[in-house]
């Protein structure tokens, strides 16, 4: 028997152990939304070793119903229990059992395959295993860590409404009602495997931010799923809703996923961004990689800020970047390369790219930046000079004088982007792109044909 199945069998029976008696297979639509079929715990092994079937043409972007049998294949380095569905009841509480016995859970992400057993195109995670793969052939791993910022809202009646549940600010700690909330967040991530670095309130009321370590790209899209997951149901638990949506409330801050990256040379063993004797720390790969960023940004940025609400946060004057700009202490340019704190080895260099938001698919987002950074790379694009002054208070005519580019403005705008960038579309494939085209015009269109409150309370009476 192979070592991978030896160790998957090891870890089922720890967790037969632990009482655990079911397994979430879980997997993501084209839209990030996670999807999951659950088999009992001995299932588990034959699942491995031979996957597990499912009806592909039920899922957002996947197959047609001519040819829907997919199947999926667990990635036991996943395999984890959910915390707040344990396999012994936790102290003081019925959670972990029922009438019936053991509701012990947990859960493992899977890869998806077509009859043939080869990787469906159309899964996410390949996508991003596609372009971390030709990261590997140019001898570069890449690495990334994304801040999700979130909202947490009161329900109402049962009901969903944008209604925070706090006043608080940034780092407010009096006026801060969610301490408790978040630390069940934390230890909850934590039981998953994913080391939090900090958590805290964020600038909105009701907003907030928990931010996990670096790891490389796929480890960390699994874990940007597993989070997105983890604190709605954290949340639900206390009575709240946790909303990814990048623009819930007018007039105050929006959510973003700020993503920081960089590549590591294998061959070297170091960092591929670092170099001490530049201004910015940066190397010649890093400064490419950040011309590939610049150049791609309006080409990507359907994939970065995939709804219609993404673009009501991307707007001068919130902290979110509409500029295709750098600067290393301009918030508002599109890429900040943050200081590398005292004590701190130059490896710790990196580049943070702050147009996208939590609505994005993790995996397709990690996936169209590494294309774009390579292709820099590939290219040898050259990085025009960082700019530190605040671009909100730059007039139309100094914009255009420095050649400085915005971001589209809506979704339809964006999506009309993304078909005019090749390296964009080869970095989805064909069938993601097709997939995602579909769904974010149909967004569009439902959208742009309502007749909002806003309008009517604008031109009801005066026309």
């Amino acid at each position: 028997m192979a070592i991978a199945q030896l160790e998957a069998m090891a870890r089922i029976e720890a967790a037969r152990e632990r009482n655990v008696r079911f397994v979430q297979l879980q997997f993501t639509d084209i839209n990030g939304h996670v999807k999951s079929v659950t088999i009992p715990l001995h299932q588990l092994g034959a699942s491995v070793e031979h996957g597990t079937w499912f009806d592909g043409s039920s899922i957002e972007g996947f197959m047609r119903i001519a040819e829907s049998d997919q199947y999926l294949v667990p990635d036991m380095n996943t395999f984890a229990d959910i915390p707040w569905q344990p396999g012994h009841p936790l102290p003081g509480s019925s959670i972990g059992s029922g009438p019936l016995g053991s509701r012990g859970t947990a859960r493992v992400i899977c890869d998806v395959y077509t009859p043939k057993g080869e990787p469906f195109t159309g899964d996410p995670r390949f996508v991003l295993k596609r372009q971390m793969a030709r990261a590997e052939a140019l001898g570069y791993r890449f690495n990334t860590g994304p801040e999700l910022e979130f909202f947490l809202f009161r329900r109402e009646n049962g009901g969903i409404k944008p209604l925070p549940h706090d006043r608080g600010g940034y780092f407010d700690f009096s006026t801060d009602l969610a301490q408790e909330v978040r630390q069940d967040m934390v230890n909850a991530l934590e039981a998953f495997g994913i080391r939090v670095e900090a958590a805290h309130h964020e600038v909105a009321p009701g907003q907030h931010e928990i931010d996990f370590e670096y790891a490389d790209g796929v480890t960390t899209a699994d874990n940007a799923i597993t989070f997105k997951f983890t604190l709605k149901a954290i949340a639900q638990l206390h009575g709240l809703y946790a909303t990814f949506m990048p623009k819930p409330i007018f007039g105050i801050n929006g959510s973003g996923m700020h993503t920081h990256q960089s590549l590591y040379d294998v061959k070297a063993e170091r960092n591929a961004f670092a170099d001490p004797e530049n201004k910015y720390g940066l190397s010649d790969v890093a400064r490419a990689y950040m011309a590939g960023i610049l150049a791609h940004a309006r080409g990507m940025i359907a994939v970065l800020a995939p709804l219609v609400n993404s673009y009501k946060r991307l707007v001068p004057g919130y902290e979110a970047p509409t500029y295709l700009t750098w600067g290393r202490i301009n918030r508002s340019a599109l890429i900040r390369v943050p200081q590398v704190s005292p004590g701190r080895s130059i490896e710790a260099t990196r580049v943070e790219v702050r147009c996208p938001d939590p609505s994005a698919n993790p995996y397709l987002a990690f996936a169209v930046m590494l294309a774009a950074g390579l292709d820099g790379i590939e290219k040898g694009l050259e990085l025009a000079e960082p700019v530190e002054e605040s671009l909100y208070e730059m007039d139309e005519a100094k914009l255009r004088e420095r050649g400085i580019r915005e971001l589209p403005g809506t979704l339809a705008e964006a999506v009309d982007e993304l078909e005019r960038d090749p390296v964009i579309c080869e970095a989805l494939g064909d069938h993601v792109l097709s997939h995602f085209v579909e769904s974010r015009l149909a967004d569009w269109n439902e959208y742009r044909t309502q007749v909002t409150t806003w309008e009517l309370d604008r031109y009801l009476e005066d026309y």
